[in-house]
């Protein structure tokens, strides 16, 4: 049986993979996971500009020391292992930052509000980890929609996308055929049918993107883990 490689199985197998190849995995990863990571850095008390540096110090981190040839389908997920990354990697820049302090060097800002209770703001708020889920749910959907936009413009439906592109997360029945239909020239029913195209098509490409850092057999999970993270 032929799997789907994914960009996880090139990062896995770093050791035999072209320099080339491995280096356009790992940057993809980082890409597909750099808004979920910072906003997980501002939730732990990092300024909106230390949060910047931070997440591009984690990233390069583990593009320069390989760090994700630890990462194992077989323990978990991989934005799993991407969290407890991150936290460790927070945890030993807060340690250097103190560590700094103690010495005179130059603070830029402080992490310490990463142990405090209130970082993670009111009871009943939603924590770090939970953003971080959202966020990671959010930039899959964002990804998709602009992929199929891509789509649909190299099919010369340009027009035709930016009137429908809304109705992707409208209810079936709530669809307005009919201003659509005059606005596009078209029937209602091929609106409709439109719609549905795109829908599935969409529905689609999510999977695509979720297929990446998943082994085989785990989309299904992961997609529902997806629509958890969004409600």
């Amino acid at each position: 049986m032929t799997f789907h490689t994914t960009r996880w199985t090139v990062v896995r197998a770093a050791s035999g993979a072209p320099a080339g190849e491995r280096r356009a995995a790992l940057e993809t990863l980082c890409r597909a996971y750099w808004k979920p990571v910072h906003a997980f850095v501002q939730k732990r008390g990092a300024s909106p500009v230390l949060a910047e540096d931070l997440t591009q110090a984690f990233f390069a981190r583990l593009l320069e020391k390989q760090d994700l040839r630890q990462a194992d389908p077989d323990r978990g997920r991989f934005r799993t292992f991407l969290l407890a990354s991150l936290k460790h990697f927070l945890s030993n820049e807060r340690d250097r930052e103190r560590a700094e302090k103690r010495g005179g060097g130059r603070v830029l800002a402080s992490l310490d509000a990463a142990e405090s209770p209130d970082s993670h703001g009111p009871r009943g708020a939603a924590t770090p980890e939970r953003e971080f889920e959202r966020d990671w749910a959010r930039s899959v959907l964002e990804r998709a929609l602009e992929r199929l936009g891509e789509e649909q413009r190299r099919a010369e439906k340009g027009a035709q996308w930016e009137a429908l592109r809304a109705q992707l997360t409208a209810d079936e029945e709530r669809v307005p055929g009919a201003a659509l239909a005059a606005q596009l020239g078209l029937s209602e029913n091929a609106v409709r049918v439109a719609v549905h195209r795109l829908r599935r098509r969409f529905g689609e490409l999510v999977r695509d993107e979720v297929r990446e850092t998943v082994g085989p057999g785990e989309v299904d999970d992961e997609v529902r883990e997806l629509r958890r993270a969004l409600e």
